[in-house]
């Protein structure tokens, strides 16, 4: 009987060992939450906010930005990064204004103003844009035949998934993609200085069984063989986070006639070149429009 006891609580004893573990690691990779501090209206562009209904019940924040013009113009969804938020992405703002875009910035949940979710993840991420472009198509000044999404990062991830499951967009632009989450994760647990064996090959586990997905399956390097219309990868050549090797690894993967790669001058989340550079993204999506309209 003593020695029953003395069993359970032992294992009892894991248990909450291993529940204390859990919550470190969701702890630990938790985005972090910034709302923003400026609007469009600093970069000179009017704007209007929306609270659009996302998955669980959750609303996303979003500022919509019309074409200049009469009629239906074509338009972007544009998302941030893990930890951004709708204004990190505002230098897109004016020169895809100019170029005739009506533009929506979005918040995914538990980032920026939208709602808190129970966790983030870039599957998450993904179903944020599918709602974002569900709201889009619905507007009478925006052309449901001409709407592309653009990303940064997990954001870029992101659109790269939700591509892949669609066949009704123009367009796909990812900055600062990545190859695969495992190798991102990989990366950060090792700048931690977490031991793969046994620490961090658990930790990827229980992150892939708390997404619901398994990460060879949302990775980029394998949706993007799925995209049905042309990508534009932009990645800064002193990216110290994620290697322009992945961009080039990615390019490879999908690389069609329309597909473009432009490597600029900057890091992760600064481009010191993309504005001298940034008629190489405005051409890309000019025709990227042009050819859905072809068709």
């Amino acid at each position: 009987m003593r020695g029953m006891l003395n069993l359970m609580l032992i294992l009892a004893g894991c248990g909450l060992v291993i529940m204390a573990f859990h919550v470190l690691i969701r702890w630990s990779l938790r985005a972090p939450r910034i709302v923003e501090q400026s609007t469009p209206e600093a970069v000179g562009l009017e704007y209007s906010e929306k609270l659009i209904p996302g998955a669980n019940g959750k609303r996303l924040f979003a500022w919509f930005i019309p074409a200049p013009g009469a009629g239906k113009a074509p338009a972007l969804a544009v998302l941030h990064g893990w930890g951004g938020n709708a204004e990190t992405m505002l230098p897109l703002a004016g020169p895809l204004h100019r170029a005739g875009y009506a533009l929506l910035f979005i918040d995914a949940r538990s980032h920026g103003r939208s709602d808190i979710d129970t966790f983030s993840s870039m599957p998450r991420f993904a179903e944020d844009l599918d709602h974002a472009l569900h709201w889009l198509k619905r507007q009478p000044d925006v052309d449901p035949e001409r709407i592309g999404i653009a990303g940064h990062s997990v954001g870029a991830a992101a659109a790269l998934l939700a591509a892949s499951r669609r066949d009704d967009l123009a367009a796909v632009v990812c900055i600062a993609a990545f190859a695969h989450p495992r190798t991102v994760m990989r990366r950060l647990l090792a700048s931690w200085r977490v031991p793969y064996v046994p620490f961090g090959w658990y930790i990827l586990q229980y992150v892939q069984h708390v997404i619901g997905r398994r990460f060879d399956d949302i990775a980029p390097l394998n949706t993007i063989g799925r995209l049905r219309c042309p990508v534009l990868l932009v990645h800064g050549s002193e990216d110290a986070t994620v290697p322009v090797a992945e961009a080039q690894a990615l390019y490879a993967r999908h690389r069609g006639a329309a597909d473009r790669l432009l490597v600029v001058k900057g890091s992760h989340d600064s481009y010191d070149d993309l504005e001298r550079q940034i008629g190489g993204l405005t051409g890309f999506l000019a025709e990227a429009m042009n050819r859905q309209m072809a068709h």
